[in-house]
């Protein structure tokens, strides 16, 4: 599957008001953001963002160092349109983020979109890999997957679900779990999708 396509597709025949994740005010995620104690100078990337809120929610705040990476450039000009002028404001990178090569450091990650959509173990493990390229050691990871009772698609993709002892194995010994809950996700459509939020610090080298 070119997954590039897939999601140019996506984001160039629908909205983000019409897409099953959307979300007007991502609450969980900005709770988590804001309980990791990252300062709001400190470089936040947001990893599958594509037309996600969050990004607004984020300059609302006050944090001024935001990157915003999509492998669909759809779906960012999406956000960039909504946004308007404060698009200057932010860092967009259009990128598979299991090909992305980070040329910067930052303090946390945030993923509501992108794991479990991995299927493929190499797929995880070139993830896994950036991740460790791109965190800072003591930073912060935000990571949002469908939970064990969560959809079997999305998007028209087979999806993974994942349970928080998946996860710890997945992440490694390198990453050191804070919390985790799950939340039931309305949809615009009024369906249910179960999400998995945890959040973790990578420890120290």
């Amino acid at each position: 599957m070119d997954r590039k396509k897939h999601w140019e597709e996506v984001f160039g025949s629908k909205q983000a008001t019409e897409v099953s994740w959307y979300q007007a005010v991502p609450k969980p995620s900005l709770r988590l953001i804001e309980a990791t104690g990252v300062s709001h100078h400190d470089a936040v990337i947001d990893v599958g963002g594509g037309a996600s809120t969050l990004v607004d929610n984020l300059l609302d705040a006050g944090f001024d160092d935001v990157t915003v990476l999509d492998i669909s450039g759809n779906g960012l000009q999406q956000a960039r349109d909504r946004l308007g002028s404060r698009a200057n404001e932010v860092n967009w990178v259009v990128a598979d983020v299991t090909r992305f090569t980070p040329d910067r450091d930052y303090q946390l990650w945030h993923d509501r979109a992108v794991m479990h959509f991995l299927v493929d173990t190499e797929d995880r493990s070139r993830y896994i890999d950036t991740l460790r390229q791109a965190l800072s050691p003591g930073g912060s990871l935000v990571l949002a997957t469908f939970g064990p009772e969560g959809p079997l698609k999305c998007s028209g993709l087979e999806i993974r679900r994942y349970n928080i002892e998946m996860l710890v194995e997945l992440l490694g010994p390198g990453f050191e779990l804070q919390s985790h809950e799950l939340d039931d996700h309305a949809t615009p459509n009024g369906g249910m999708q179960q999400f998995l939020y945890s959040c973790w610090k990578r420890k120290a080298q």
